[in-house]
């Protein structure tokens, strides 16, 4: 899916975080025990910094990244996928603020949206790329290692391309509006398989998706000019194969070599596909996932 060149994205909610090798630090028991303590009081898991058991580690120190305020306009989204990722969030936010009070929902913006290197603290704790995207509630921050993209092309099999990599982001915005509507709290059950809420939530999460991508090529910026262009037909079927490459049964089959339908918390690589065409095809009112029934979810 391709920006406008003229689109102004300069507002879009995002930042950069990176990693640079600090001071040696002990890494024995009392290191761990202080960071402990600290981890409780911010809420955050910082004991990965004492860098061991024992001895002395290397303490990454986070720093943040300004290459992201060079990104201001839908010509940068689409020369630079991270400029891109801040175009999808100027696009989302402008799209949510309108739509989420014509579900009921109080909104307000995410705290963040995270682009990191390599591994990042959150409210919910310590993350690294192999998390994934990520939602996190507590702190209402979005969280990305672009280096995803690559994954989705080369361990799950997908094609990739713009709207394939706004779909993932998408998606995690659509957790947040669940934040704010209570859907994450009141489903939270630990439950599994084919008809959990896990299931219904990540489910719903895509059908928002569906319903944003229909909207964007008419989400304008405040001087009136529309952040993308329509999607053409390849686009649209590249999001579709996006999120089939992240079904439950695709990645159980691809990764082990068999399907385990109690484990599912995603979705199957169908269900994923009709629910993003469903938010697509009907807006974000159609995406009700816990009112179907199991048989037909």
């Amino acid at each position: 899916m391709t920006f406008d060149p003229n689109a102004d994205i300069s507002g879009g909610k995002a930042s950069k975080r990176g990693r640079t090798t600090g001071i040696a630090v002990a890494g024995g028991g009392g290191v761990l025990i202080v960071l402990f303590l600290v981890s409780q009081l911010l809420g955050v898991d910082l004991t990965g910094l004492a860098g061991g058991a024992g001895g002395a580690g290397q303490q990454q120190e986070v720093v943040e990244d300004s290459s992201l305020d060079t990104c201001l306009t839908g010509q940068d989204a689409n020369e630079r996928v991270e400029c891109r990722m801040k175009g999808a969030s100027a696009s989302l936010e402008t799209y949510w603020e309108a739509e989420a009070p014509e579900l009921g929902v109080a909104y307000r913006a995410p705290n963040d949206f995270v682009m990191f290197d390599q591994a990042v603290s959150t409210a919910c704790g310590q993350a690294s790329s192999a998390t994934g995207p990520f939602y996190c509630p507590p702190d209402e921050t979005i969280y990305l290692d672009v280096t995803f993209y690559d994954e989705l092309r080369t361990r799950f099999g997908a094609q990739g391309g713009p709207l394939a990599e706004m779909y993932v982001i998408a998606h995690e915005w659509g957790h947040h509006v669940q934040n704010l509507a209570g859907v994450l709290e009141s489903t939270r059950d630990g439950q599994t398989g084919p008809s959990s809420n896990a299931v219904r939530v990540e489910l719903q999460a895509d059908c928002f998706a569906g319903a944003w991508a229909a909207a964007a090529s008419s989400t304008k910026d405040d001087d009136g000019v529309a952040f993308l262009k329509p999607i053409t037909p390849a686009e649209y079927r590249s999001a579709l194969d996006a999120a089939a490459a992240v079904g439950d049964d695709h990645i159980q089959q691809s990764m082990q070599g068999q399907v385990m339908p109690h484990t599912f918390t995603h979705g199957t690589s169908e269900q994923r596909i009709r629910w993003f065409e469903t938010g697509f095809d009907g807006g974000a009112g159609a995406c009700n996932t816990f009112d179907v029934a199991g048989g037909s979810l």
